[in-house]
């Protein structure tokens, strides 16, 4: 593996094809997410009419915050902002239709970027449980809350336990820890149709 450090751009980069997370609470709030306004009526996890771009602040510590791709532009410039928006799309419908055909719906994802010697690279993580939602096809149904592969199992854990969300997080019981990595391995098996 050859690692490269990056000059990272200050913004994550977020498509959603699906309300869900922090996109479900801010559409019932406001009817829109990050600025991008939605039809009427979509229960949680619908389908969106179009993957949209929904960018975010880097928090150093916290959470990360939703953000509109105007405020996006005034922190990292126009040309740079549409460029991302662009790429980060085409690079989740793409993702997203391969996924489907292994039976797993990506709701949302997350791209980091950065430039190594003036060229545009993605860095950090890219298309894993981690950075996006994956939901299995055969059980999805909008109006609830999805099974998934990723670390919603975690976030679950938190929110019965009602933690704070400041530092330091809580250990995580054993359980919890083995149930969310078997997650993670279902869907490397159903992506890649591989153990790993």
């Amino acid at each position: 593996m050859l690692v490269k450090g990056a000059d990272m751009v200050e913004v994550e980069c977020v498509a959603r094809g699906y309300l869900a997370g922090s996109g479900w609470k801010e559409y019932r709030e406001t009817g829109s997410v990050c600025g991008v306004a939605l039809p009427a009526g979509l229960k949680e996890s619908s389908a969106l009419p179009e993957p949209i771009f929904t960018p975010a602040t880097k928090a150093q510590t916290g959470h990360d915050e939703n953000i509109s791709f105007d405020a996006m532009a005034q922190r990292v410039g126009a040309d740079l902002s549409s460029r991302l928006r662009d790429l980060t799309l085409k690079i989740y419908t793409l993702a997203a239709e391969y996924a489907r055909t292994k039976g797993i719906l990506i709701a949302d994802t997350k791209f980091e970027f950065g430039t190594v010697a003036g060229e545009l690279v993605l860095g950090d993580e890219v298309l894993t449980p981690d950075s996006s939602r994956f939901w299995p096809l055969d059980t999805y149904e909008p109006g609830r809350a999805q099974d998934s592969y990723d670390k919603q199992f975690v976030r679950d854990y938190l929110e019965r336990i009602r933690w704070s969300k400041s530092p330091p997080a809580p250990p995580l019981p054993a359980e919890v820890a083995a149930k969310t990595s078997e997650k993670y391995k279902q869907a490397y098996r159903a992506l890649t149709g591989r153990e790993l």
